[in-house]
């Protein structure tokens, strides 16, 4: 039985096709994907992002517990910032990637994805039992609404005083929106500018109404799962389960930037990840782009000259850009000439550098 989010009415009441995603009852579409898609390229999206975790991580030696629990250097970030960060186990393969927002001295917010918060947390609980720190998953207590595009700030000014212009990327910080208390991040997976908003369970359907109405000027649409993983794909963004996975370290992702060697003491996976820092992987991620019509799909082979060199992770028609497009897996050294192999048929395709787009900020 899929659960459903403290906004599962709204969604019905806008004719939201439903599907289950991580156990979750979750909008896939209101209507046209693509307008979905356009709008927060062009104007602004609304998001549900209720399904993901929350785990708190307090005490005096929180950070240095989540410096050995991650692959990041938590202990180093201000207060009022967040970062992207990573969990792996001891062989190094990536178990979630995470932010974590350092919301005072000694209190720290850890999201995680929906299908593998209770991995996460029963791991932070476990790594943490030599600090003097607490984990507490208090996800049932928190809601999840994006406000994403390129008005999503003109839009959110209108409900609250907090300084949105002032608030740097990858930063949060507590304000009153429509009235209500959330943490305000200017955080995002779409590659557009935008804010994620923390509010209680009992705030998300006022607040996305609130929203819905002060966005309306500006051509704000709800957006579902399928709008949001089209624009990540876009803006090369991994998906756990895609581009992320146990078999995978962070080095063979390309996001070997992510793991900080040089702060304090061990962290879990460390001596698996030195081992392998300074050699290249068997296959790096890359973009591809289809010179035909036909979409290269998750799982499909990757060709050169008939044989496999690699496979699709994501794939899916680009808005943006008109042609459908690819995160694949590729050998390492291969470039030129290759095919993705669709039901039989070699499609070619170009290899590009990663992200597909870039907004102009």
């Amino acid at each position: 039985m899929s659960r459903p989010t403290p906004l599962r009415d709204v969604h019905e009441a806008l004719g939201a096709t439903l599907t289950d995603f991580a156990g979750w009852l979750m909008p896939l579409r209101y209507g046209s994907e693509s307008a979905e898609h356009n709008a927060v390229r062009q104007a602004a999206g609304l998001f549900d992002l209720s399904h993901m975790g929350e785990i708190f991580v307090t005490g005096p030696q929180a950070a240095e517990a989540l410096d050995y629990a991650l692959v990041g250097h938590l202990s180093a970030l201000a207060t009022g910032r967040a970062r992207y960060t990573m969990i792996v186990d001891e062989r190094g393969g990536v178990l979630d990637d995470l932010i974590v927002y350092r919301l005072g001295d000694e209190e720290f917010m850890v999201v995680a994805n929906a299908s593998n918060y209770p991995k996460v947390d029963a791991e932070l609980k476990n790594r943490a039992k030599s600090y003097d720190a607490v984990v507490e998953d208090r996800s049932e207590q928190y809601a999840l609404i994006a406000v994403q595009g390129p008005r999503a700030q003109e839009i959110l000014a209108t409900l609250t005083d907090a300084d949105l212009a002032g608030l740097k990327y990858y930063a949060g910080l507590p304000g009153v929106v429509d009235g209500r208390q959330a943490l305000i991040a200017r955080t995002g997976y779409t590659g557009e500018d935008g804010f994620e908003l923390f509010v209680a369970n009992e705030d998300a359907v006022p607040l996305w109404h609130a929203l819905t109405s002060a966005g309306a000027p500006y051509g704000i649409k709800p957006a579902g799962l399928s709008s949001r993983d089209t624009l990540r794909l876009e803006a090369g963004m991994p998906l756990y389960g895609n581009e992320l996975s146990a078999e995978l370290t962070p080095f063979d992702a390309g996001l070997g930037r992510v793991v900080k060697f040089d702060k304090p003491g061990d962290f879990v996976g460390r001596s698996a990840l030195e081992a392998v820092k300074d050699t290249a992987p068997a296959r790096r991620l890359v973009g591809l782009v289809a010179r035909g019509r036909r979409v290269p799909r998750h799982g499909y082979p990757v060709t050169k000259d008939g044989a496999v060199v690699g496979e699709v992770t994501s794939g899916a028609p680009s808005q943006t850009l008109g042609k459908p497009i690819a995160l694949a897996y590729v050998d390492t050294g291969v470039s030129e000439g290759l095919a993705v192999d669709i039901r039989g048929s070699q499609e070619p395709v170009d290899l590009v550098e990663l992200p597909f787009y870039r907004r102009n900020k």
